[in-house]
């Protein structure tokens, strides 16, 4: 006689029927298997040894008793039939557990069951061998299906109250809000400082790629940033960001003023690393706060950004004393105006600014600006020549250099706008 599915009715090892050995060995086939959990599945071995002997060992008998079902009906079990087990899944994703260490511990509870079964199968009981094998692959798919998918369910209702919390907080902290009072409602932790970030992102090349999405491309790129973010640094990460850049705020557990230079030099190296793995240019403004002052901080770290970029510094973390120069030479005011009037002309005549900037960035190397331009050096030297020409100002000379580069940051900020902002200079 055959079940409906095929296989033999029913299924037994040296003649006796197999869910009923199942059925009478289960509490020491429970033990065996949470043992075997213990053993073999760490996490396991960290739990209490009350919640081992409790609710484990229910679900341990619980899983051990759908499987003796569906050897004596030959049916997989329903959605219904497993609830149990995906509501333990949930539980297991609410404390914290890997996915991979639940997975596992069913595995560990199937592979269990099988051996006891195995060890009274004899010479003439192949057939059925191959039957009970075949049902405990089709148990395992069915059961991964639905521990996962109680596992993902509890854990994205988890993130997505994890992730209002950090946005609820990262708000007031902006807008200078009572962080506290906040950070209570949400169960979280207010640092003495935050290390404020105002980020920029390049493009990905895949962004601009024929054929390939630039909305999943942009997302991808984004969520390396996250994942090296919250990979290189100590506590929870507040973010807001979006593909072109954005800002993260990073705990520190010093005050504003004790930060260190070890500090500084973690966050630039995640930086790097965000770089490497995303595989676009990072750039960050950078400041240290107290919470209360994370408004004025995230001003500042937008201006020092900015003047980084202005004045076409290479990616990577700067900080106001790393742009002290280009930042007060960008403030608004009669001083700027004048220093861009020394160079304005050269407006006119694209090729000779952009000449001018490429020698102050290659260090007053001709050779190494031709380079960069990709031009012979006899034209850097004309151009530069003519330049004088115009602005009265010789770029070569050490007396104008200086005046030159001034100028030329104050004209960056002029034409761009940057300084504008009351509280950056506070």
């Amino acid at each position: 006689m055959e079940r409906e599915n095929g296989t033999p009715l029913p299924l037994a090892f040296d003649g006796v029927v197999l869910h009923q050995r199942l059925s009478d060995a289960l509490p020491v086939l429970a033990g065996r298997v949470l043992e075997r959990l213990v053993d073999h599945v760490p996490v396991y071995d960290t739990m209490p040894a009350e919640q081992l002997r409790g609710e484990i060992r229910r679900v341990v008998e619980q899983g051990i008793g759908s499987f003796a079902a569906m050897l004596r009906t030959g049916r997989l079990p329903t959605e219904n039939d497993l609830l149990a087990l995906r509501q333990s899944a949930a539980k297991r994703a609410e404390e914290g557990v890997p996915v991979e260490a639940v997975v596992r511990a069913y595995h560990v509870g199937a592979q269990e069951c099988l051996r006891q079964m195995l060890g009274h199968a004899t010479a003439g009981d192949l057939e059925h061998v191959q039957a009970v094998t075949v049902l405990v692959l089709q148990f395992l798919e069915r059961m991964t299906v639905t521990v996962v998918a109680g596992f993902f369910a509890e854990r994205q209702a988890v993130l997505g109250e994890e992730q209002s919390a950090r946005q609820a907080l990262l708000t007031a902290l902006v807008e200078g809000a009572d962080a506290a009072v906040t950070a209570a409602h949400w169960g979280l932790d207010v640092p003495p400082c935050y290390l404020v970030l105002d980020l920029a992102l390049g493009a990905h090349p895949d962004e601009a790629l024929d054929g390939v999405s630039p909305v999943i491309a942009g997302k991808r790129k984004l969520r390396r940033i996250r994942v090296e973010l919250d990979r290189h640094v100590d506590g929870t990460v507040l973010s807001a960001l979006s593909g072109d850049g954005g800002l993260a705020l990073v705990p520190c557990r010093t005050a504003p003023d004790q930060v260190t230079e070890q500090d500084w030099a973690r966050v630039a190296a995640a930086l790097t690393h965000m770089r490497r793995v995303a595989g676009v240019d990072v750039t960050a403004g950078a400041a240290a706060a107290a919470p209360d002052d994370v408004p004025d901080a995230v001003a500042l770290a937008q201006e020092v950004r900015r003047v980084a970029a202005a004045s076409e510094r290479p990616p990577g973390l700067y900080r106001l004393p790393d742009v002290l120069l280009e930042y007060q030479l960008m403030r608004p005011g009669p001083a700027r105006d004048e220093l861009a009037r020394l160079v304005r002309p050269l407006t006119a005549r694209p090729e000779l600014l952009d000449t001018v900037r490429a020698y102050l960035r290659c260090g007053l190397s001709r050779r190494s600006a031709a380079r960069e331009l990709c031009v012979h050096p006899n034209t850097v030297d004309y151009r530069l020549r003519r330049a004088a020409e115009i602005t009265g100002l010789d770029v070569t000379s050490g007396p104008d250099a200086l005046r030159v580069r001034a100028a030329v940051s104050a004209l960056d900020a002029a034409e761009g706008a940057i300084g504008t902002s009351p509280s950056a200079a506070r």
